[in-house]
């Protein structure tokens, strides 16, 4: 929690030393993006196979998950587990990568835009993917 609460005030930091006043609310279509950017960019950290590398060196598998997931569990090694049990629940990842979201649009408003639109678009895409997946499945049958 200290460590949460130390990444938060670095960000405060931040913006304060930017010397910009706070952007306004967020709106509608920014709620839109940041939720979906957040959703995906979590998933992609703490599940995705192509992200494992990452993970390996605080978990372990535990088989596949989702399509080009992995379920995997912390190590019980000391100074492995906490970072093991963060790095791999897309939950737990998803209240500091919103937080790198909200931080980051307090700062650099049109770049987050843009950062998080790209997430949203390949949330889309994927769950295009396993749509057609889906009815491709089903027409075999």
């Amino acid at each position: 929690m200290a460590g949460f609460a130390g990444y938060a005030a670095g960000w405060a930091v931040l913006r304060r030393r930017a010397g910009q006043p706070l952007p306004a609310s967020p709106g509608p279509w920014d709620l839109l993006l940041t939720a979906t950017a957040t959703f995906r960019l979590s998933r992609l950290i703490g599940k995705a196979t192509v992200t494992r590398p990452l993970r390996a060196p605080f978990t372990r598998v535990d088989g596949a998950g989702a399509p080009a997931e992995l379920n995997e569990t912390p190590r019980e090694e000391p100074g492995r587990t906490t970072l093991g049990e963060l790095i791999s629940c897309p939950f737990c990842l998803s209240v500091w990568v919103v937080t790198t979201f909200t931080g980051a649009r307090a700062i650099w408003p049109e770049a987050t835009r843009t950062v998080t639109g790209a997430l949203t678009a390949l949330a889309v895409s994927d769950a295009l993917q396993l749509g057609y997946t889906a009815l491709s499945e089903r027409t075999e049958h």
